[in-house]
């Protein structure tokens, strides 16, 4: 009966070790489980915040892309802490507009005096050109918008860039003229009027998220008609 009731204890004694190797064991795996999980967790938090970031990398590029400047002007800020579209509002637009009709309206005259007279008559009409023009636009400007109503800004500010932009813009291709030779004169004025127009593209392309290539077609398209009109009323 002792034999019995030790065997009985001994039984008793290893079950009681196997339940607590088993809780053990148990426990572990547990452990194991819920760190796993929490691994888990943490590789697909870090996994949704690199996607959030890379669909807001993607959202900027496509309204830069897309020509929507909201997306790009939130964070931009200029000097004196002057936001995207108010630089672009009071500042590149006046500016903009004086060189493209610096630049436009006055290849009319001035190839028109070139091919029917001389450089000379060339020169003197474009730099005449250039100056009224500068401050006729540059008057129109200040007196067409207070800024107060449109949020445009100072509009003394604005007619000094527009009227300054338009004579730069029609001064550097009536400069080739002072050359007496009429087709070298005619030639780098051509020259300079492509880098112009260029440079112009590129502007709107950079401020008005206007794409580069559809920027330089309507760009050109209208230098080449106001040139055209030019050299038949020469020719005429």
């Amino acid at each position: 009966m002792v034999t019995e009731n030790g065997i009985a204890v001994g039984a008793l004694e290893m079950g009681g070790v196997s339940q607590a190797q088993g809780k053990r064991i148990n426990g572990m795996t547990n452990d194991t489980a819920s760190a796993a999980h929490v691994e888990s967790d943490g590789a697909i938090n870090a996994a949704d915040e690199e996607s959030t970031a890379a669909c807001a990398e993607k959202s900027s590029v496509y309204g830069a892309e897309t020509g929507d400047g909201r997306a790009v002007s939130r964070n931009t800020r200029f000097p004196h802490g002057i936001s995207h579209d108010a630089f672009v509002l009071q500042y590149v637009q006046p500016g903009l507009v004086g060189l493209i009709d610096g630049t436009v309206s006055s290849l009319a005259p001035i190839f028109a005096a070139a091919i029917s007279s001389s450089s000379r008559t060339a020169f003197l009409v474009g730099m005449a050109t250039a100056l009224g023009a500068g401050v006729s636009m540059g008057w129109s400007e200040a007196l067409s918008d207070t800024g107060k109503t449109t949020g445009r800004g100072s509009a003394i500010v604005r007619g000094v860039i527009t009227g300054g932009m338009t004579t730069i813009g029609g001064i550097f291709h009536t400069l080739p003229f002072l050359i007496p030779s009429l087709r070298l004169s005619l030639l780098i004025a051509l020259i300079v009027v492509a880098i112009e127009l260029f440079v112009i593209a590129w502007v709107r392309n950079r401020f008005l998220h206007v794409p580069m290539k559809n920027s330089l077609l309507v760009v050109t398209l209208g230098g080449a008609i106001v040139l055209a009109i030019g050299m038949l009323l020469g020719v005429s």
